[in-house]
């Protein structure tokens, strides 16, 4: 098994420079216009130095107003310009206006507070099995195990202390934060993140009852992954018992979610914390799932589905439904039994008074 010599000592010490402090950027008005696609009402030279919120910004930074309320904020702060709508003006802030002040906020946030560069190297307490190939421009962290058959693509991040299994993929410029497990035989797209802790690959929940005991059904398929997913902190996708778990290209996916084997989610799917999905339900493309939706196993969700929070899903959704409830129902039906069940304490005592009106039953 190689050392990580190959590449020379001062390579791997480059590899292991990383600013740990947040790096603060500085821009003129004009810079930042021109980045979201804006127009400056007021002076366009102006440096700014930050971006804060509205009741924390200081003078000479920027801040983001969406609505009346966070406008009036924002001209009362100490900050030196505001982002905001096309129609917004002020006669004591420079405004920059935009199309859509929240696309416009993640993108000046992102401008401001770049990410921390992890230069190429591998650290000497990496592990890395002497088929894997691992690109020159990847960074390996400490105490990784990098094992037989893997393949790391370009500019890929593994922070420290992550396992990736044999045979596995990680596409170019994915990024694994600390601990990241990865189990054989997973496919990992492009530009994927997944953050602390997650196990992605981890055996399926599946028990065939046998004489008195549970027996174990070997789960021998494997998770797929497209380009642009994120997957938060202590979530666990399985992989399937004879195919593939698969998660379409650009979903989103919170933390504390469970995704049973031989899912599949469609792209631009939006998960949000403690949903759980069992065992080969399929979702369609740009669903949204809010927090801790349950769905049963092997139904069918449709494409443009919302379904609302702590919703238990049995039954399958048609494409463009909002459902919510337990059990979940298409939301206006949801809506009037929640209505009627609010009613039920006055009909109770309405009944109270006609039975006492009538002399009473037994």
């Amino acid at each position: 098994m190689p050392g990580p010599s190959k590449l020379g000592i001062e390579q791997i010490l480059r590899g292991f420079i990383v600013s740990r402090t947040i790096q603060v950027m500085t821009f003129t008005t004009a810079e930042i216009a021109k980045l979201l696609a804006g127009e400056v009402l007021g002076d366009a030279t102006v440096t700014l130095t930050g971006f804060a919120a509205a009741d924390q910004a200081k003078a000479g930074d920027l801040t983001f107003a969406d609505t009346a309320e966070y406008f009036a904020a924002a001209e009362s702060s100490a900050a030196a310009a505001i982002i905001a709508g096309k129609n917004s003006s002020s006669t004591t802030k420079i405004v920059i206006r935009v199309e859509n002040p929240r696309l416009a906020f993640a993108k000046a946030l992102a401008a401001f507070f770049p990410e921390p560069k992890f230069a190429a190297g591998i650290h000497p307490s990496a592990v890395i099995a002497a088929s894997a190939q691992v690109d020159p421009s990847a960074h390996i962290g400490p105490h990784c195990t990098i094992c037989e058959g893997v393949k790391i693509g370009a500019k890929v991040v593994l922070q420290s202390g992550n396992s990736i299994g044999d045979d596995s993929v990680v596409g170019d410029e994915t990024h694994l934060f600390p601990n990241v497990t990865i189990y054989p035989r997973t496919q990992i797209g492009r530009r994927v993140r997944i953050h602390a802790n997650s196990v992605i690959g981890s055996d399926g929940f599946g028990y065939v009852f046998d004489s008195g005991f549970h027996r174990k059904v070997p789960q021998i398929g494997k998770v797929v992954i497209g380009d642009d997913v994120e997957i938060g902190s202590n979530s666990s996708v399985d992989r399937g018992a004879l195919g593939s778990t698969v998660i379409g290209k650009g979903t989103k996916i919170d933390n504390l979610v469970q995704i049973g084997h031989n899912v599949e989610i469609g792209e631009y799917s939006i998960l949000c914390a403690q949903v759980g999905i069992a065992g080969s339900a399929k979702l369609g493309k740009y669903c949204v799932l809010a927090g801790q939706v349950g769905i049963a196993g092997h139904l069918k969700i449709g494409n443009q589905v919302t379904i609302g929070s702590k919703s238990g899903v049995m039954h399958n959704i048609p494409d463009g439904e909002k459902w919510l409830g337990i059990p979940a129902q298409p939301d206006r039906q949801a809506k009037r039994m929640m209505i009627a069940m609010q009613r039920v304490p006055d009909l109770l005592k309405k009944i109270a008074a006609w039975e006492k009106k009538l002399g009473g039953t037994e």
